[in-house]
C-alpha cells in the first residue's frame, strides 16, 4: 500500500501540474491574444484550439488524471499526515472539475456547433454568444483553485517524504 500511495501522490501532483498549467496559459496568453483578433479569427482560432485540447494525452495526463490520482492518493493516504493537504486538494480540484464540465465545457461546445459562417454579422453573433468574459472568469477560478490544489499536493510530498524519513 505504501508503494501506491507513494506512487499516486507523485502522479496526482504531476497531473494536477499539467492540467492547471494548461489552464494557466489560457488564462495569461491564450485568451488575452484572442481578445485582440476579428471575429472570424476569434471563433475559427478558438474552435480549432478547442478540438486539438479534446485528445487522450490532454484527457489521461491532466484532466481526468488529476481527479483519479488523487481520489487514489486520498484514499490511500488517510490517516497519515498528507492526508489533509490531499483532501484539500481533492476538494478544490472537484471544483474546478465542476466548473469545467458545468461553464466552460458547454461554451466550447457552442462555440464548435457554430461553425464558421462567411457571414461577419454571425461571426459577431457567435462571439457574443460564446461570452468571452464569462469564459474567461470561471477559468480564472479554475487557475486559482488548481494553483492552490498544486501548492497542497506538493506540500502533501514534502510531508510524505518527512514522515518516510523521519
Amino acid at each position: 500500500m505504501d508503494t501506491v500511495g507513494t506512487l499516486s501522490l507523485i502522479l496526482a501532483t504531476l497531473t494536477m501540474g499539467l492540467v492547471t498549467g494548461a489552464f494557466v496559459v489560457f488564462w495569461h496568453t491564450i485568451m488575452p491574444g484572442l481578445a485582440t483578433t476579428d471575429d472570424r479569427t476569434f471563433v475559427g482560432a478558438f474552435q480549432s484550439i478547442d478540438k486539438a485540447i479534446i485528445n487522450p494525452w490532454f484527457m489521461i495526463s491532466g484532466f481526468v488524471g488529476a481527479l483519479i490520482f488523487t481520489l487514489i492518493a486520498t484514499f490511500t493516504q488517510f490517516g497519515r499526515p498528507t492526508f489533509p493537504w490531499i483532501a484539500v486538494a481533492l476538494v478544490l480540484y472537484l471544483i474546478v472539475f465542476v466548473i469545467t464540465m458545468a461553464v466552460n465545457v458547454p461554451l466550447n461546445d457552442a462555440i464548435k456547433a457554430a461553425g464558421l459562417p462567411d457571414n461577419p454579422a454571425d461571426l459577431a453573433a457567435i462571439r457574443e454568444a460564446f461570452d468571452e468574459a464569462k469564459w474567461r472568469a470561471w477559468n480564472l477560478v479554475r487557475v486559482i483553485a488548481g494553483v492552490v490544489a498544486f501548492a497542497s499536493l506538493t506540500w502533501a510530498l514534502v510531508v510524505h517524504g518527512r514522515t518516510v524519513v523521519g
